[in-house]
């Protein structure tokens, strides 16, 4: 029985390899978290009620004066720089996994929103906005002479 199995030639068994799990995804045109070690993005939720919309934004380590938040003809456009500390006390990092960088992100708003009353607010590194609906415009009824 042996001998048989020696004249059988052995086919090599598929066994995935890291190049597989590197290149998965490759060909999708999604963001980059990464470009050329210089942006990130930053995760966001939105959420809605009947009167308004909610914008979070986790984005820890950045400082307020940082963060410019712009709403015009209904896109909401955050954007923001995270600086890296730089004081040079003779300390050797073995690892830096912490992202710096400027990022910007664009939404578009569904419907018409109040811009006046857009409230901000930036505490504990998340970024949380409101966004309030404006009032339908009713139709008007127009009487035939």
């Amino acid at each position: 029985m042996t001998r048989i199995l020696d004249l059988i030639p052995r086919t090599r068994t598929f066994a995935p390899t890291g190049i597989f799990f590197d290149r998965f995804g490759e060909n999708f045109d999604l963001p980059s978290l990464f470009e050329d070690g210089k942006s990130w993005v930053p995760a966001f939720d939105i959420s809605e009620t009947d009167k308004e919309y909610m914008v979070t934004a986790e984005i820890p380590g950045i400082n307020v004066k940082d963060l410019d938040v712009t709403l015009s003809e209904g896109i909401l456009t955050v954007k923001g720089e995270k600086k890296q500390e730089k004081e040079d006390n003779g300390e050797n990092y073995h690892r830096v996994e912490r992202t710096y960088g400027s990022f910007q992100r664009s939404f578009r708003i569904p419907e018409k929103v109040e811009a006046e009353t857009v409230d901000a607010a930036y505490k504990d590194g998340v970024l949380k906005l409101t966004l309030k609906k404006a009032e339908a415009i009713k139709p008007k009824k127009i009487e035939i002479k």
